[in-house]
């Protein structure tokens, strides 16, 4: 080279000994960070992949939250109903020792009425001050609202979960498609003679045997009546026949009339029957019911509903109507955010006057002064009232537990197992391979190293013009 003006050696050694620095500088950055990609021209897509992997992974972590809360809302919930399951079972030997009335005092029995008043203001107590973080749980706040529900056609109805969506509403139409009926034989006539005449009158609660002297439809159906409670048929006047039937709905209930002896007395066919289950058509599933209570569940609503006698088993075929517009427990354990990844829960209210249903009484029938109380005698009732809110509180811890278990549980467990999946996905795209980056290091150290004496020999070239001009 004879010219100095311009060194191009030096130049071009310069711009190697750059480039190699910032490569020296992005392997220390990538050391000291941990992250191979710390900023978007390190890796474009990756960035934009592990970005994405990032949201995905907070919205799972949010999702966990969201179900460790909802789980605090269930356990406190059901560490009430459990309480209530105690003063019901309380309640039920209260009532059955009270109906041995012969073997007990007055005082003994206004002292258990007492009781009972006590454990039914203990019940709407705990409906009352279940609470978290100032919400309660058991009071009816967590229940789903209607509008246009009828006493007369729904005797009870349990919303369980139903997806509304937002801003909007849930239509549900009932169709009785199939008649409930009670199980019903006939006595058509027949002259009873002089002689009386002996029959065994057979239902659900057990056999009874009736001697019938000479009388008229109506003291027949009355000597049925008067053994309703030991055999579950009950018995009424219908023009010139007797109708003798079952005191429930449904086809598990039966009624059978035997002549025992050879007296006349004449049945309509074979003096047996069976009831009849209703079956409806719910937002066009069909669905056969137990006696008068159907159950629906889909994915869009999950109710359990008890009809009235009286709309279940009329001739012509009705159809109910109501819509629920809105409440429930509505909890969000998906990442993503939308009516798929919502799940709800209706808590009824579990006061006394909503624990029984319409077709048999309520719970607070039992306090004193009502109608189902101590004094006044009603204690089949009694029973059938505790037990069926009994089984309404333990239907809800069921479903609680379920929800629990089946819903939060394993929602969490699938969570847990993506989050560690998208981690693993994204530390593969933006951490640091340790082993890959030391060995990057050690070869930029050198090639800076080597680059940087380049560049001394091509500075020190020029000076070979000093011995031309000797």
């Amino acid at each position: 080279m004879s010219r100095i003006s311009t060194n191009v050696t030096s130049i071009i050694a310069q711009r190697i000994l750059n480039n190699q620095n910032d490569r020296l500088g992005v392997s220390l950055q990538r050391l000291s960070t941990g992250l191979r990609i710390n900023a978007g021209r390190d890796d474009p897509a990756g960035l934009i992949a592990s970005e994405t992997m990032r949201a995905e992974k907070r919205a799972i972590q949010a999702a966990q939250t969201n179900i460790a809360r909802a789980v605090n809302v269930v356990a406190v919930a059901e560490s009430g109903l459990s309480e209530i399951t105690s003063l019901l079972n309380d309640l039920e030997d209260l009532v059955d020792r009270s109906s041995n009335a012969s073997g007990i005092s007055a005082d003994e029995a206004a002292a258990n009425q007492q009781e009972i008043d006590s454990i039914l203001a203990s019940i709407n107590r705990i409906a009352n001050s279940t609470q978290l973080q100032g919400r309660r749980l058991l009071n009816g706040d967590l229940a789903y609202s209607t509008s246009g529900l009828t006493t007369s056609q729904i005797a009870h109805l349990q919303l369980n979960a139903v997806r509304i969506p937002e801003g909007g509403y849930r239509s549900v139409a009932i169709d009785v498609v199939q008649a409930a009926s009670l199980a019903v034989v006939s006595y058509t006539g027949g002259s009873l003679g002089s002689a009386p005449v002996t029959i065994e009158v057979t239902g659900n609660l057990g056999t009874e045997r009736l001697t019938l002297a000479s009388a008229t439809l109506s003291h027949i159906a009355a000597a049925i009546n008067q053994s309703t409670s030991l055999t579950g048929v009950s018995a009424t006047v219908a023009s010139t026949t007797v109708l003798i039937q079952s005191t429930e709905y449904g086809s598990t209930q039966f009624v059978r009339v035997r002549v025992l002896d050879t007296g006349t007395f004449t049945m309509a066919g074979t003096g047996e029957d069976f009831g009849q289950d209703v079956k409806v058509n719910l937002n066009g599933q069909m669905i056969t019911g137990r006696g008068l209570k159907v159950s629906a569940r889909t994915n869009a609503l999950d109710a359990d509903i008890t009809l009235a006698a009286s709309f279940a088993s009329t001739a012509s075929l009705a159809t109910a109507r109501f819509t629920v517009t809105g409440g429930g427990a509505a909890f969000m354990i998906s990442p993503t955010l939308d009516l798929n990844a919502q799940c709800s829960l209706g808590i009824n209210n579990i006061a006394t006057t909503s624990l029984g249903d319409g077709n048999i009484g309520y719970l607070y029938t039992l306090g004193s002064g009502e109608s189902n109380a101590i004094a006044e005698q009603n204690f089949f009732t009694a029973q059938r009232i505790v037990r069926a809110a009994l089984s309404q509180i333990a239907s809800l811890r069921g479903r609680l537990g379920s929800f629990e278990k089946n819903t939060l549980d394993t929602t969490a467990n699938s969570l847990a197992v993506q989050f560690e999946n998208i981690a693993a996905a994204e530390s593969t795209i933006r951490d640091t391979d340790f082993a890959e980056e030391t060995s990057n290091l050690t070869r930029q150290q050198i090639l800076v190293q080597s680059a940087t004496n380049v560049l001394r020999l091509a500075n020190a070239q020029p000076q070979q013009i000093l011995a031309l001009l000797q």
